[in-house]
């Protein structure tokens, strides 16, 4: 069975908005899904805290390119507040839609560009010239792990327990909880 994408999903997909790269970019962030073979790369440049440039390569199928193309036009010209509030629902709405085993690619998406704008705040935090690469991975599940361990929240950092599916602080999905006993 051929998968249906929409109009938008296929303009993006065809004719990508923003790839490539940017001459020192202030935040880096990288996503990826081995499971599904997806990876992309979002870099920011920021001022007077807005994403005022956006670039992207990603490596995938058309539903992850598509994704990239329109988050990179969802987050231009917001500011970086703004721009962390861009979920993975607002993506997929923005496409008017994506098949529901392309759903994770919206994930991906939302994630990388959150991984830069960390990258950026990182590095305006530690004062350095050059940012540091944000990676995002997070495909494991929590199964095997003892009740009350911690997990490192992919999105925030935050250390969380594992039997809870979402971070406390930033509420994002954290994998696959532990069955309670």
């Amino acid at each position: 069975m051929a998968i249906k994408y929409s109009k938008t999903v296929m303009d993006h997909f065809a004719n990508p908005r923003n790839v490539g790269e940017i001459d020192n970019p202030d935040g880096i962030g990288e996503v990826g899904n081995p499971a599904c073979g997806d990876i992309m790369t979002f870099q920011i440049s920021v001022k007077d805290d807005r994403i005022h440039d956006l670039k992207f390569k990603t490596f995938g199928c058309g539903a992850a390119i598509a994704v990239s193309s329109m988050i990179s036009e969802m987050a231009k010209g917001k500011s970086v507040v703004d721009a962390l509030k861009i979920t993975n629902k607002d993506v997929a709405q923005q496409l008017d839609g994506l098949p529901q085993n392309k759903l994770h690619c919206s994930n991906l998406g939302a994630d990388a560009l959150h991984a830069a704008i960390r990258s950026y705040q990182k590095k305006i935090e530690a004062g350095n010239v050059v940012p540091e690469r944000v990676l995002i991975d997070h495909d494991h599940d929590h199964d095997g792990l003892k009740q009350g361990s911690t997990c490192r929240c992919p999105h925030c950092e935050i250390e969380t327990p594992t039997d809870l599916p979402y971070c406390q602080d930033c509420g994002r999905e954290l994998g696959t909880a532990p069955a309670s006993s």
